[in-house]
């Protein structure tokens, strides 16, 4: 092995002990007689100082090497107060593992700010950057908060198939593909897979799944590709599904708090665990922004600024919008039994921004074929789906949460695309 220790693991009290570390050039500095390079790799920085009279000559000129050279530091730790986590490497060799053969596009110390476009044009170098990596860690520990709460509430995780033979949620805009003679498509969501999983009898299921959406978007809150991190429920309705939703959100946030206390500090991200999710219907909130001048129409879907100005006046970061208009949603969403103008459908608001979608589904299929006619859908294209109802369906409910969106809440971030690995948007389809 390259490395004996990890940055983040060599303390203080390991002075005088010799170590291996690999990892990047972040910066170099020479003061004449003392030269120093900050090594950086995936746990952090640590310094490294070379003293004329004290470190051999040849290793003092290998530390005139060009930032983002990927190198080996071999040497003794040293107490050091004024460095780095009061330790700094004395090194006795330094081996240039890959020369840098071009020119870096961007300053990866962050000292001269680069755009969005350029970071994520070469993405691979953005990920070298302390910022965006804290993104990913944080992202890393949410999709795990979010598995291990569900295996421990005795969900059982599945995987869909992301080609379909026809639209999941009844819309059109899907990207086509070519499967065999066949007509194809990619999934936009596992909504009918993960219902007929628990009409097979999995009762609850979860699952973290991609999914594509070809909408021609160019917002800060839309990807064309990105992962859904859904459950569904059955012999549960809508309010089963939020009290799900609820204990999820709680969990997720407050793991983050405890195990990336330094990628959010370092975020400029304060998280806090909601002690209560509070759940507002749909008429409530338009009210409250006509009552505020928003000028909204029952029956429309809220648009960014009135998302934003509904947890303004309510004064709530996080929030459930309930009951929704039943004609704006799915075609799946189970229509209010008292109220069959609007459904039992909900959506979770997390800062201004939906992070979650979910409702109690249409287990009679009467009610789905009547539901599938009505917005215009041949029933007979989703017959598959309607006759699995026949065969004896229980009530179920469930929701899905985006998880780039959730990313860029708990990292406070603005733009969705710093949330995603290698993002896919209308006009970016490289790296």
């Amino acid at each position: 092995m390259l490395r004996t220790h990890y940055a983040c693991e060599v303390k203080p009290e390991m002075n005088g002990q010799k170590v291996s570390l690999a990892g990047w050039v972040h910066e170099v500095r020479d003061i004449g007689k003392v030269k120093f390079i900050v090594l950086r790799d995936t746990t952090g920085l640590i310094q490294v100082t070379g003293k004329q009279g004290v470190t051999d000559e040849a290793v003092l000129n290998k530390m005139s090497l060009v930032k983002e050279s990927v190198i080996q530091v071999i040497g003794i730790v040293r107490q050091e107060q004024q460095a780095r986590r009061g330790v700094e490497i004395n090194p006795t060799e330094i081996v240039d593992l890959n020369p840098v053969e071009v020119k870096i596009p961007f300053e990866v110390t962050g000292k001269v700010p680069a755009d969005l476009d350029v970071r994520l044009n070469h993405r691979q170098i953005d990920l070298r950057r302390i910022e965006t990596s804290a993104v990913f860690k944080v992202k890393s520990q949410m999709l795990h908060s979010f598995r291990e709460f569900l295996y421990r509430k005795g969900f059982t995780e599945i995987n869909p198939p992301c080609i379909v033979s026809a639209a999941t949620e009844g819309g059109t805009e899907l990207f086509p593909v070519e499967y065999f003679e066949r007509k194809a498509f990619l999934a936009q969501s596992p909504q009918l897979y993960k219902q007929l999983a628990v009409i097979g009898g999995m009762d609850k299921v979860f699952m973290e799944t991609p999914v594509f959406r070809a909408e021609k978007h160019n917002t800060t809150t839309h990807l064309n590709e990105l992962i859904s991190l859904d459950i569904e429920m059955g012999f549960a309705d809508h309010n089963d599904a939020m009290d799900v939703l609820e204990e999820v959100m709680k969990s997720v946030i407050s793991e983050v708090i405890e195990n990336c206390p330094d990628e959010l500090k370092l975020l400029g991200a304060n998280l806090q665990v909601p002690k209560k999710i509070n759940r507002h219907t749909y008429t409530s909130v338009v009210e409250l922004l006509n009552e505020k001048g928003g000028r909204m129409k029952w029956g429309e879907d809220f648009g960014r600024e009135h998302e934003l100005k509904a947890g303004e006046l309510l004064g709530e970061e996080l929030f459930f919008i309930t009951e929704w208009p039943t004609k704006s949603r799915a075609f799946y969403s189970m229509p209010n039994e008292k109220k069959p103008e609007v459904c039992n459908a909900f959506d979770l608001m997390y800062g201004g921004l939906e992070v979650a979608s979910g409702a109690q589904r249409i287990h009679l299929p009467k009610l789905l074929v009547e539901q599938l006619s009505s917005r215009g859908l041949d029933p007979k294209e989703f017959e598959f789906y309607v006759n699995a109802f026949r065969m004896g369906a229980p009530p179920h409910a469930g929701w899905a949460i985006g998880a780039e969106r959730l990313a860029m809440k708990l990292c406070n971030r603005n733009n969705i695309r710093e949330c995603s690995l290698f993002p896919r948007d209308r006009s970016r389809i490289t790296p």
